[in-house]
């Protein structure tokens, strides 16, 4: 397990698969498998059985998780696509920013 630099709530830009370039916002990270699910990317189709949480039962479209090598943060001057480093401030805090343009991730 190594460092992830994406947090929940990054917007990001999916580098590889069936959805190549599209972009999302980060809504759950699986720290454990080190895959990301992305708001409205990477839909998949679940049958569900009915129950008392869902009486009707059928088909559902639900995000499934994406690998994190596969996604990139998106540069918040250049909108594109970045790598992700790490800066100490002056006054201790250690922040992201975009190796890109250089701006300040974390505010």
């Amino acid at each position: 397990m190594a460092k992830r630099k994406i947090k929940k709530d990054d917007e990001v830009i999916v580098l590889t698969g069936r959805d190549k370039g599209r972009r999302g916002t980060v809504k759950k990270i699986h720290a454990k498998d080190d895959r990301v699910i992305v708001d409205g990317l990477n839909m998949i189709k679940r049958h569900v059985r009915p129950s008392q949480t869902e009486p009707q039962g059928g088909i559902q479209e639900r995000e499934a998780a994406i690998h994190i090598s596969n996604v990139a943060l998106i540069d918040p001057v250049e909108n594109t696509h970045t790598r992700v480093g790490y800066r100490t401030l002056d006054d201790g805090r250690k922040v992201r920013y975009a190796k890109r343009s250089g701006e300040i991730i974390d505010v």
